[in-house]
Formats: C-alpha cells, structure tokens, sequence
C-alpha cells in the first residue's frame, strides 16, 4: 500500500524517503541537468549510486580474477587451487 507523505509524494514500501546534504552549488548543477535531461533528482542519484555500485563491483571481480590467476597451480585430483576457488565462489 502507497504511503503519502505531508508533501503529497506517494511512496511504496520498497522505497526509503532519505535526507543527504549536498553543497548547494552541487545540488544547482545537478537540478539544470536533470531538468534539461527530463529527469527527478531522485532517478538521477539513483542511478549514480547504481552505476558506482557496479563498477566498485566489476572492480573488485577483476582484482579477485587476477590474484586468482596468480595463484600457482597445485594439483588437487587434476583441478589447480584457483579453479577450486573460483568453482566455489560461484557457487555462491
């Protein structure tokens, strides 16, 4: 069930109403640009924070591949340690 708030804006309950500060030459820049673009403040920081969140991630998936592959092979019944690892990180 939506939730009104006292200004009118309809939330669901998968939705949390937050409070950041933003200096506010920032908060001018990025209002033109959502504005000029036809977007909500809220969509916009959204979607930064999802884009961010997923290069931190495919960063971080790229580090663990390559300390993986500098893993020296051991010979566990024919699979190497790394394989071993990774079979069981995606597992996960």
């Amino acid at each position: 069930m939506p939730i009104l708030t006292p200004s009118n804006t309809v939330y669901t309950r998968l939705v949390a109403k937050v409070m950041i500060s933003i200096p506010d030459k920032l908060l001018k820049r990025i209002d033109d640009h959502v504005e000029a673009a036809h977007q909500t403040r809220s969509g916009f920081l959204q979607r930064l924070a999802e884009l961010e969140l997923e290069r931190t991630e495919r960063r971080d998936r790229g580090e663990i591949e390559q300390l993986l592959g500098e893993i020296q092979p051991h010979d566990f019944g024919g699979v190497s340690a790394a394989q071993l690892i990774r079979e069981d990180r995606d597992s996960r």
